[in-house]
């Protein structure tokens, strides 16, 4: 399940100055077939200590290609080593495709999307607007996306050939801070300038799924203003790749309520392997699990991505931070693992069970 595949670079290429797209050919085709709008899970060494990252694909189910954008960050370890020591010829190590940042491709069916992107946010959005383009020929799709200048728009070049090949199904909105002819499309994206986009440029009522992706306080005003404005949470998906403060904040205080408590007796399930052991008190589930030698499979460790997901088939826990999960996988049982801490003597998770 968290076994991790070798993926050759075989182009990168500098979208703008801080960014780079790496086409990557896997040794194992079979095990990234992706979905539009899913991320990779890369691990990588640097001085002794493993990191891994998710980065998004980019590339659209037609393009035949793998591709994942990577904007550097600065003192991100591995953004900076994609984006200055990486070669043509290495080789990464990845999990298959992950995410459920898509709606299902219908082919007969005439829909019209709405995609919100601030800055390396793009990356996943461009993956769906691509494929459901090619994919749904009766389909539209609404891009906003926010940057602070021109030269930080990363796949402007080829956002502009969409545009023009799919002439009247394709509307690209640039918000910038600064250098716009434009009051309505300068500055940041907040709700009050999504309500006058509503207003001005975009037929609201008429959008079937929206999705945004960007920094979350960003995603959260315009989360706020689609539902003001009549859309359902079923209509909104969002892409999240950082941890919030309030995820931070819940954490010291499981710490401290669990002072004086007991260890509980856990069982985990891993690729049709059972493991017990008892949990120190204070650790999340996804700690347990690793300090006890269990290859549980993670990534973000934040409650941003559903690497960590697993199955309470026994025992009780409380998950203090969710981004990833929809309700209906928390009422069946499912949690993310990195942000569970156990309320009852006994647990028993399953990572086999999606």
């Amino acid at each position: 399940m968290s076994q991790f595949h070798p993926l050759l670079v075989t182009d990168i290429h500098h979208t703008i100055r801080d960014a780079v797209v790496l086409t990557l050919k896997p040794e194992n085709p079979e095990a990234f077939a992706f979905t539009q709008g899913q991320y990779l899970t890369f691990k990588q060494d640097f001085d002794g200590t493993e990191l891994r990252r998710n980065y998004s694909i980019c590339a659209g189910l037609d393009d035949g290609e793998l591709k994942v954008g990577i904007k550097r960050v600065d003192g991100g370890a591995f953004s900076t080593y994609a984006n200055t020591e990486l070669k043509v010829g290495d080789t990464l190590h990845a999990m298959p495709p992950q995410g459920k940042f898509f709606t299902a491709i219908e082919p007969e069916v005439a829909k019209n999307y709405l995609g919100f992107a601030g800055g390396s946010g793009i990356t996943p959005v461009l993956s769906i607007l691509k494929t459901v383009l090619k994919r749904e020929p009766q389909s539209t799709f609404t891009l906003v996306y926010a940057n602070r200048a021109v030269n930080t728009i990363m796949f402007r070049e080829e956002l502009e050939d969409l545009k023009n090949h799919y002439m009247g199904r394709l509307t690209i909105i640039h918000i910038l801070e600064s250098g716009q002819d434009m009051e309505l499309f300068e500055g940041r994206i907040d709700q009050a300038k999504c309500d006058a986009l509503f207003k001005h440029w975009i037929q609201i009522n008429n959008i079937d799924t929206a999705f945004i992706c960007g920094p979350e306080p960003m995603m959260l005003a315009i989360a706020e203003a689609l539902k003001t404005n009549g859309l359902t949470d079923e209509q909104i998906k969002f892409e999240l790749f950082s941890e919030s403060q309030q995820g931070r904040l819940a954490k010291q205080e499981m710490a401290k309520r669990s002072e004086g408590q007991k260890g509980t007796e856990i069982t985990v399930i891993i690729d049709g392997a059972r493991r017990s052991f008892t949990m120190q008190k204070g650790q999340s589930v996804l700690e347990a699990a690793l300090e006890n030698g269990q290859e549980a499979p993670f990534s973000c460790k934040a409650g941003v991505c559903s690497t960590c997901m697993g199955k309470v088939l026994e025992g009780e826990v409380e998950m203090i931070s969710n981004h990833a999960l929809e309700d209906y996988e928390v009422e069946r049982g499912y949690v993310l693992t990195c942000q569970s801490y156990p309320l009852s003597d006994t647990l028993t998770i399953d990572y086999d069970t999606h």
